[in-house]
């Protein structure tokens, strides 16, 4: 992986914004707005468009060069001004050199007209790394993914039916690369049919290769100094060239007929109530079914988690989904209040051992400076406020949560129902709607229902198959004394300290993979203090945890709930024994790609197995799950998808000759 570098910019004498690397202009030196409003949205028609979706409809603008936003703002604008209540607007853009969150705030400055959409903007630049980071604005309304880093990197991993395009790289002759033929068949790839195009250039050459990638171009009237620009319209894919290929069916999305826009969610934790929200978000009714007396009661109930990432430097695709995952959810805490629901007070991880020394240089190497960078042990301790015996790589970004509040903040959305006392013993599908029944009568049905219960979801037979396991870990709480309250960031070695919330610091946290019972025990508290010891000596006497009597600890156990490949499982769920039907060529050779649709089971649905990482992975997985539903662009890359995919593992069984059994 390479470290996302941000634009170099130099500002004229009027305030406006000049690539160094590219030496050319953001946006026209006369009349940018203007330029902006008739190249991009008189072209592609956007406004008869917008007040043309019904409620509940949506438009998808694709866009290279996100730059500074403005193209974004000004569709934005005019989707506020003309669409109807209940209608969506979902914006792709790629960019390479993103803006600083300063440099896009002095830009976005020059249009006072815009300051209203550009605040709410720059309230959610936050944590923009590489790869594809997701941005919820306009209370819901409004979608932008942003894709960060090379086009040609980025674009054949999107899974989107665009309807617009803006392009707006740099112009042809800066920047060569953001006009190229491969870079027209991605969005020839991408485009719905008749997607509009359209771009302020109007150079000979890059109108023929847009032309021979399936698009009907022509010359325009252009504005200001421009004579002429280029507007067009997919006509479809060229005749005499390979078509992309194609997704594995079991990897494509189902056909959804679900005329009623409600769902069924089973578990109110971390993925259950974002689950709920990202549907409710987009006009869903949902039903969040918890069986105890309140939400967030088993491994999302701990007072602090931390917002911790554990990365690999060779872009797997739970690296990729990390930070994809990491930046998703830190927009999202800014809704929470913030000291007591959650703090941005940054991540120690401490390089305990050589090996973990390695590994993080690895990782500095890999990633961008305000994302994760080296410190020695004079900067470690300054930065966590207390005594340190080693370095290592400190997360800026990072902190603490207390996922019970964001769990709540997620189930107040009026699109959700939360009803408690409500356990889920078995689900049947009768006349199209998922029928949840306990052990007396029917307590909830829906066209979709989403199993979101950790480990639980393997009580229903048709999920009782997927390999997730259940990994019990403990917490220590700890009051907080005159010499802790100097613990200013999350110190993390082989277990975690936070800074206090509300008087007490959460240790943890042990791993006991044999182990049932939820009572906290007195060896796993010891284990914790050990864990305490490794990170600061000096800490754990300033906590007195040296000299109290274990039996005076308090803590909490819950059960983590992980995959074989330690990714979630998110998805669609297939029948499994009409699956290994299906696609038992497979077991015989693993090359063939059968085309017989994927047995879907109606309507169902998993968001689980985020292990010790749902802060992180949860949320985003949320949306993943919604996007499917919705078919809206996905928020992840198609290869991090499919690595999250249920069927993953029948796939692999299969192709190992081992296809897995129904219990």
């Amino acid at each position: 992986m390479n470290p996302i570098t941000h634009a170099q910019l130099d500002w004229d004498d009027q305030g406006r914004p000049h690539s160094r690397v590219f030496d050319d202009v953001y946006f026209s030196d006369q009349s940018g707005l203007e330029e902006t409003r008739y190249v991009f949205l008189e072209q592609n028609r956007l406004q008869e468009r917008f007040a043309a979706l019904p409620a509940g409809g949506r438009l998808v603008i694709g866009e290279t060069g996100f730059g500074t936003g403005l193209n974004f703002l000004c569709a934005w604008q005019l989707f506020e001004q003309h669409a109807v209540a209940g209608a969506r607007l979902h914006f792709v853009s790629v960019e390479k050199y993103p803006l600083s969150h300063t440099d896009l705030q002095r830009a976005l400055a020059l249009w006072p007209e815009l300051q209203p959409l550009a605040e709410q903007l720059l309230a959610q630049y936050i944590a923009i790394h590489q790869g594809f980071q997701r941005l919820v604005l306009g209370h819901g309304r409004v979608t932008l993914t942003l894709l960060i880093g090379d086009a040609l990197e980025q674009l054949p991993q999107l899974d989107a039916q665009i309807d617009a395009w803006f392009l707006d790289g740099f112009a042809p002759a800066k920047n060569p690369d953001m006009w190229t033929a491969e870079l027209f068949a991605e969005l020839a790839r991408l485009a719905a049919p008749g997607s509009t195009i359209s771009t302020f250039t109007s150079t000979g050459w890059v109108r023929r290769l847009i032309n021979a990638a399936g698009f009907k171009m022509k010359r325009t009237p252009g504005i200001g100094h421009k004579w002429e620009i280029l507007r067009g319209e997919f006509v479809g894919w060229p005749q005499d060239t390979p078509r992309p290929t194609a997704t594995p069916p079991w990897f494509a999305r189902p056909t959804t007929h679900h005329a009623e826009r409600r769902a069924l969610v089973i578990g109110a934790g971390l993925a259950g109530c974002a689950t709920a929200a990202s549907l409710a978000s987009r006009g869903w009714q949902v039903c969040l079914l918890e069986r105890h007396a309140a939400l967030a009661q088993e491994a999302s109930g701990n007072p602090q988690g931390v917002l911790y990432l554990k990365l690999s430097a060779h872009g797997t695709a739970l690296s990729q989904m990390i930070v994809s995952g990491f930046g998703y959810t830190r927009r999202l805490l800014e809704q929470l209040q913030r000291g007591v629901d959650w703090d941005a007070c940054g991540v120690l991880q401490l390089a305990f051992n050589p090996k973990e020394a390695e590994r993080q240089a690895q990782l500095a190497q890999a990633f961008a400076a305000d994302l994760l960078h080296p410190v020695d042990v004079a900067q470690a301790q300054a930065l966590a406020g207390v005594a340190l015996d080693q370095g290592g790589l400190f997360f800026p970004e990072g902190g603490w949560v207390h996922p019970p509040a964001l769990c709540e903040w997620q189930a107040r959305h009026p699109g959700v129902e939360l009803r408690l006392h409500h356990e889920a013993l078995t689900l049947q599908q009768v006349d199209g709607q998922w029928q949840a029944r306990d052990a007396e009568a029917l307590i909830a049905s829906a066209p979709v229902v989403i199993l979101a219960g950790a480990a639980e979801v393997k009580r229903f037979p048709f999920s009782a198959a997927l390999p997730l396991k259940r990994i019990r870990g403990q917490i220590t709480r700890l009051p907080q004394t005159t010499e802790s309250q100097h613990l200013s960031t999350v110190v993390c070695a082989q277990g975690y300290v936070a800074p206090a919330r509300l008087g007490e610091h959460t240790l943890g946290a042990s791993f006991a993979f044999n182990s049932d019972d939820l009572t906290p025990t007195l060896a796993e508290h010891a284990d914790n203090l050990a864990l305490l010891r490794e990170i600061s000596p000096r800490l754990l006497h300033a906590l007195h945890a040296d000299t109290l009597p274990l039996e005076t600890l308090q803590g909490r156990a819950a059960f983590r709930c992980t995959s074989p490949d330690y990714l979630p499982i998110v998805g669609p769920l297939a029948d499994a024994a009409a699956f290994a039907q299906a696609y038992g060529v497979l077991s015989r050779d693993a090359r063939q790609v059968p085309d017989t649709p994927c047995p879907w089971l109606d309507g169902v649905y998993i968001n689980s197995g985020h292990g010790s990482r749902g802060l992180i992975t949860a949320p985003l997985s949320a949306e993943l799950l919604a996007a499917w539903l919705d078919n809206e662009p996905l928020p992840l890359p198609t290869s991090v998808a499919q690595a999250c995919h249920p069927n993953r593992f029948a796939l692999r069984e299969l192709i190992r000759g081992k296809p897995r059994q129904t219990p």
